[in-house]
């Protein structure tokens, strides 16, 4: 079975803001010196759908910064994946970069695996990384239905200040959840197995 690789280069100086929808396996390289890049993931699975979603954030060049944010919402009798590495090479010192990942079961059935990895061959950098399947806090859901909202309308709720948290620190502006890139970024695809 053929995938496909989605390669990203960012190959200027100032931030690019780029949002993730679709499973696959996606490289981003930052290339230039003050390079950054800020990534947001919204994914959400249900009925038997599974999804895997492969994300390596290269830092090639010295004094770049990526933060990253993969969110998911797993229902139903799906499965989600998310792999993310941050990958920090030997002659890139200066270099910050966060990876944050978080799934929410929303039932019993539903399936979540989370992978984060770091890379660091350079000392003189600031590099983190957070991990966390969660399921809804049953006290919120309760103090929701309380004050007159259905389990349904609750759970909503709920999912939707799970998402849209995630949209507010990662500093996206826009509402959509499409792959945006700013000018000076190349977008190549690779195919290959695996």
């Amino acid at each position: 079975m053929k995938s496909q690789t989605n390669i990203i280069t960012i190959n200027q100086m100032g931030r690019t803001e780029l949002k993730l929808t679709k499973s696959g396996s996606y490289i981003v390289n930052l290339t230039h010196p003050g390079a950054e890049l800020r990534l947001l993931g919204l994914f959400q699975t249900e009925d038997d759908q599974q999804v895997a979603v492969e994300l390596v954030i290269h830092h090639l060049a010295p004094s770049t910064q990526s933060e990253v944010i993969l969110k998911g919402v797993a229902s139903d009798r799906s499965k989600l994946k998310l792999s993310g590495l941050i990958r920090i090479d030997a002659d890139c010192p200066q270099t910050v970069s966060h990876l944050t990942q978080r799934i929410l079961l929303l039932s019993d059935q539903s399936r979540a695996e989370i992978l984060p990895n770091l890379e660091i061959l350079t000392d003189d950098v600031i590099c983190s990384h957070a991990a966390s399947i969660s399921t809804l806090d049953t006290d919120q859901l309760f103090y929701l239905m309380s004050r007159g909202l259905s389990r349904s309308q609750a759970q909503k709720v709920l999912v939707a200040g799970f998402l849209h948290s995630a949209s507010q620190r990662a500093g996206h502006s826009r509402a959509g959840f499409i792959i945006l890139a700013q000018a000076g970024i190349q977008v190549q695809k690779e195919h290959g197995t695996h």
